[in-house]
């Protein structure tokens, strides 16, 4: 017997797996080339590294995490098909290529490998948003998913259009400006937007707390849309109305804040067994610090005359932004999402005669410790490493994210080989 919203198995279980490999590796040669990254940010080996983040670790963590919170917390059906296996290879292999590429600075393959993943990735948004549409959610839940995934189109073609401009030299505008805006889009429109609209239902199932997601998350929702968009352009452009747009933008994520506000206000009962404290929670409490800063510097940026010092804040502007709050706030959503879907796994595999233990036992705390420590220390190393230009402090933070994500990765394989000891351990006690 089968549940109808049992998650799937192994896709999933690849790409996250991908995931955490991708931003290992991106800390692992920071740690190794510190020299190479504090300094100028614009070169391709750094180009390179940030795609291990963005595309790697965030865009791979939540394909991964959506075939989990679909069928559990959107009450949308992704089941797996065979497609979706041969669009995880064509995800991994256009993966590999941009990177390697990159490495290496031959463009020409960089453009066609990206053109292999953004391939993969439209199919699976195209399925993420036609699976929403159908979902009994709340409009507004609705609404930034959906939007998230138009965003992912428009700057998988912006990126594509600047990775063939880097051979044929057509596209107009300054390059740098170009890649900006390609690069908010991406970080702003898909991956936050897609962030907000899971937490919408996510956060009260982890808090817990009741659901919230009426109009005003809805005008969130525009304001982050409008935002983002006119960012993009005014970017494009080197217009001075970017830093009104960046406003706009700011307040659509007021207004979520608000609402995570109103949610820890109002909790609902505690499960039993539930930790005291949430590491997952404690990660999405950290994430929004870092996007505190990352805004606070986004305004200035918009304003400031071009200067030297004003390169270093965009330096650590981008670690604020990609790593102190999206890659982190995966890792909360991670925390929490492995051992749910593991537990829905076993009650699957029993047919849900045999309850599992509960998923807020399953977490090894000690490794849970020493992955935040390894966050909170790291994250601030690297910022500060790169606006000062100190390859000390850059590979100082890298080392230390490095241990986190490697640990993190440890925790969540120890969670899933105890429920394969489980199934083996019913099998042999039914044969």
């Amino acid at each position: 017997m089968t549940a109808p919203r049992t998650p799937a198995r192994l896709v999933p279980l690849l790409y996250l797996g991908t995931a955490h490999t991708s931003l290992a590796l991106a800390f692992l040669l920071v740690g190794l080339w510190p020299r190479s990254v504090a300094g100028f940010f614009y070169h391709a080996w750094m180009v390179g590294l940030v795609h291990l983040v963005t595309l790697g670790w965030i865009t791979f963590s939540i394909l991964g995490a959506i075939y989990i919170v679909g069928p559990i917390a959107l009450r949308m059906e992704m089941p797996q098909r065979r497609i979706d296996v041969v669009m995880y290879v064509c995800a991994i292999t256009g993966l590999i290529g941009m990177v390697g590429h990159f490495w290496i600075e031959r463009y020409a393959g960089m453009a066609w490998s990206a053109g292999i993943v953004a391939t993969a990735v439209l199919y699976m948004t195209w399925r993420i948003g036609a699976g929403i549409l159908r979902a009994p959610v709340q409009p507004a839940v609705k609404l930034h998913i959906v939007l998230a995934c138009a965003n992912f189109w428009i700057a998988a073609t912006m990126g594509l259009l600047v990775a063939w401009n880097k051979t044929s030299h057509a596209l107009p505008g300054f390059v740098l400006s170009n890649v900006f805006a390609h690069a908010h889009l991406a970080a702003l429109g898909w991956a936050t937007m897609m962030v907000i609209g899971v937490a919408y239902r996510l956060l009260p199932m982890t808090l817990p707390s009741k659901i919230l997601a009426g109009r005003p998350a809805v005008a969130g929702g525009v304001l982050l849309e409008v935002g983002v968009l006119g960012l993009f352009v005014s970017l494009l452009r080197r217009s001075s109305w970017a830093f009104v747009f960046g406003a706009l933008f700011i307040a659509g994520v007021a207004v979520f804040a608000a609402h995570v506000v109103w949610m820890a206000k109002h909790p609902a009962a505690r499960q039993p067994g539930m930790p005291r404290p949430d590491f997952g929670v404690l990660h999405a409490a950290a994430a929004g610090v870092w996007l505190v800063a990352a805004a606070a510097a986004g305004l200035v940026l918009a304003v400031a005359a071009p200067s030297v010092r004003m390169l270093h804040l965009a330096a650590a502007y981008g670690v604020a932004g990609l790593v102190g709050f999206l890659a982190q706030i995966v890792v909360g959503m991670e925390g929490r999402l492995v051992p749910l879907v593991t537990w829905f796994w076993s009650y699957a595999d029993s047919g849900y005669r045999i309850p599992p233990p509960s998923p807020h036992t399953m977490r090894d705390r000690t490794l849970q410790t020493i992955v935040f420590a390894g966050w909170t220390a790291g994250v601030p190393a690297l910022a500060a490493g790169m606006y000062l230009e100190s390859a000390g402090l850059v590979a100082a933070g890298a080392w230390s994210l490095f241990a986190g994500v490697t640990i993190a990765a440890l925790d969540n394989g120890l969670v899933v080989a105890a429920h394969w000891r489980r199934n083996v351990s019913q099998t042999r006690a039914t044969a």
